[in-house]
């Protein structure tokens, strides 16, 4: 039977029982209400019409208008006349009462209406006593009626409540757990329902498919190892270094370049736990530290320094996590990650070829400079000789000029230091205000050609910081440099020195055009320069003093919004 047909019949069965049970309890119950209706209007009234006629017979002698009820109540009675014998009854009873109405002091007509009546209340009590027997056999008869077809229902539909889920809900089950061994590439995994609904339908899908899948498999079994062995020969032919792991972070594959810098055999790497390999093996130690330490991460961005071809070599190292989306999954699930060494030693030879012919012209631009700076200062000096307007215009852009080449000079110089390694830190108790006025008295002339005004707010409690006090003044004269030429004229630079926890921070924040939130992760990159700013500088002060600052172990930080100035800020030691 289908799986429609069987949920149709067991519905639509439950549904006619219940419209059944429906219609015999309606049934029932109506009858019991015309039973007790009739009880109340034939008999009741009749009883009610009686005692009223009583009461009123016994204050005939004393009260006139006691006719009145009692007549009034007589042809109530007159018009509910619904027993055998009860007209008789009734007719005698105002025989009586006639004669009464002319004899009122007859106590033999009294005692005759008294007889009439009691017979009346006689026929309406059997009466009632009979439709009361009826009405209960009624009654029973519905509650042993309603209690079969309620029975009849539940067990109806506790039959169909433990069959009919069960027929749908377990071949769905075993299907599904199938399914999932076909997943797991069990392609032998075969279903038998014994039936002939869509379930066994289903069956024989699922059971085709699995056979074309463990054909399918079988089939192409050999071409999957020609691309596994063509993968292994591509890793193995790659100049730099690679190693595989899994998620448990044992070794898959290895390439010969990886072998070789290692100093391992294959036999001892493949195969064991990376963690095991690095307890005897220095190298390898060195490699996964990145993945033991979250922050070794951050502190290890440095190339690393290998002894290889008989040389020593740089290598930047790669930790890439390997994550897939297992088919109809929607998650992606980490299976591994692949270490790659990428051997830059050709372009570090280059960089430190590039870093000392700067440092050497540099330091070779210094002496020419510093005679032009001297020629200059002899042809400014009236005692040599008066110089015309456009003369003296010719030695002030001279000058100008001069002092551009001079700064550039030395930051090319603080540069070669940076890139060689090579900094000269002189850090110790150094005087906070000495930093400050330093910055100051540098910028005071600049400030004043803009009519800019430099406020200063130093912290009572601060007065020393544990730094390198001239690599520290030169970053906060290079920050109000900057702040002075990107602020608006008779505008103000703020200068702070405040407590940071344990540390001292400074600040320096101007109000001018601010920098757009795209170049902020950028600001402090080698000879970056915001697109449509001033053309002024190299690119290099931020760079340098970023630099600076991260060797004194601090750090320095940029807040701007762009029409709302910007805020630069270091902090160090105190």
């Amino acid at each position: 039977m289908k799986i429609k047909t069987k949920l149709n019949a067991g519905v639509g069965l439950l549904f006619l029982m219940i419209i059944v049970l429906s219609v015999i309890s309606g049934w029932y119950i109506n009858q019991l209400k015309r039973d007790t209706n009739n009880i109340l209007v034939a008999n009741y009234n009749t009883l009610q019409y009686s005692r009223n006629m009583l009461l009123a017979l016994e204050e005939i002698n004393s009260d006139p208008s006691a006719y009145n009820v009692f007549e009034e109540h007589l042809e109530k009675q007159k018009k509910n006349i619904t027993e055998v014998g009860e007209k008789e009854a009734t007719e005698s009873i105002a025989t009586h009462f006639e004669v009464l109405k002319k004899q009122t002091n007859n106590q033999t007509i009294l005692s005759s209406i008294r007889k009439d009546i009691a017979e009346l209340m006689q026929l309406n009590m059997v009466a009632i006593e009979h439709k009361s027997s009826t009405a209960n056999a009624t009654a029973q008869n519905a509650i042993v009626i309603i209690s079969v077809a309620g029975t009849l229902c539940f067990i109806i539909a506790f039959i169909l409540m433990v069959n009919l889920p069960s027929n749908i809900a377990n071949p769905i089950r075993e299907l599904g757990a199938s399914i999932r061994q076909i997943a797991n590439q069990n392609y032998k995994e075969r279903v038998h329902f014994e039936s002939h609904s869509e379930f066994g339908e289903l069956a024989r899908s699922f059971n085709t498919m699995a056979e074309k899948l463990q054909e399918y498999s079988e089939t192409k079994i050999d071409k999957i190892i020609k691309a596994k062995k063509r993968i292994e020969s591509l890793i193995d032919n790659m100049h730099d270094p690679v190693i595989g792991i899994d998620e448990n972070k044992k070794i898959l594959f290895v390439n010969d370049e990886a072998l070789k810098i290692t100093g391992l055999r294959r036999d001892n790497i493949v195969g064991k736990l990376i963690q095991d390999v690095a307890v005897t093996n220095d190298l390898v130690r060195d490699i996964i530290k990145e993945m033991i330490s979250s922050e070794a991460l951050q502190l290890n961005k440095e190339p690393m320094k290998i002894y290889a071809d008989g040389k020593e070599s740089y290598f930047e190292k790669d930790i890439i996590d390997i994550n897939v989306m297992p088919t109809g999954e929607r998650q992606t699930e980490f299976i591994g990650q692949v270490i790659m060494l990428r051997n830059i030693t050709p372009f570090k030879e280059l960089d430190l070829a590039k870093t000392s012919f700067m440092g050497t012209v540099s330091h070779e631009f210094k002496t020419p400079i510093s005679s032009i700076q001297m020629g200059v200062q002899l042809l400014e000096n009236k005692q040599i000789g008066e110089l015309n307007e456009e003369q003296e215009n010719l030695v002030t852009g001279i000058k100008e000029d001069t002092n551009r080449l001079l700064k550039i000079t030395g930051e090319l110089l603080n540069i070669t230091q940076v890139e060689s390694g090579s900094i000269q830190l002189n850090i110790q108790q150094s005087d906070v205000l000495e930093i400050v006025n330093y910055a100051i008295d540098a910028n005071r002339s600049a400030a004043e050609q803009k009519q800019i005004k430099i406020n200063v707010d130093i912290d009572s409690e601060i007065t020393k910081v544990l730094a390198d006090s001239e690599k520290t003044a030169w970053v906060l004269n290079n920050l109000v440099s900057n702040a002075i030429r990107y602020s608006y004229e008779n505008s103000e630079i703020f200068i702070d020195v405040k407590k940071d926890h344990q540390k001292i921070r400074f600040s320096v924040k101007d109000s001018g055009q601010g920098i757009e939130s795209q170049y902020l992760d950028k600001i402090f990159d080698r000879y970056f320069r915001i697109p449509n700013s001033k053309k002024e500088g190299t690119g290099l002060g931020l760079s340098i003093s970023k630099e600076f600052i991260e060797a004194q172990g601090g750090k320095i930080v940029v807040k701007s919004e762009l029409g709302f100035g910007s805020e630069f800020y270091f902090v160090l030691n105190g």
